[in-house]
């Protein structure tokens, strides 16, 4: 495990504190699990924008070969 020093908003530090002040959750592994889940929305977006650059390039495959098809059943 990785010791790290981080600086937080006053605002989102008081907020976490009244949290875990509930939940009875150390702070340390409060901020673990958020991190974990945050990591998980980042590679989830990476992903998704990776997909979405190769089903663009996908289509214009497809829209290129459709074309060619046509062509050949017009006799051109």
């Amino acid at each position: 495990m990785k010791t790290i020093s981080l600086k937080i908003d006053d605002l989102v530090f008081g907020e976490t504190e009244k949290i875990l002040s509930r939940i009875k959750k150390p702070r340390n592994r409060y901020i673990n699990e958020a991190l974990v889940f945050y990591n998980k929305i980042q590679r989830r977006r990476f992903l998704e924008k990776k997909l979405s650059i190769e089903s663009d390039l996908v289509a214009k495959e497809s829209m290129a070969v459709l074309k060619e098809f046509e062509q050949l059943e017009n006799g051109d």
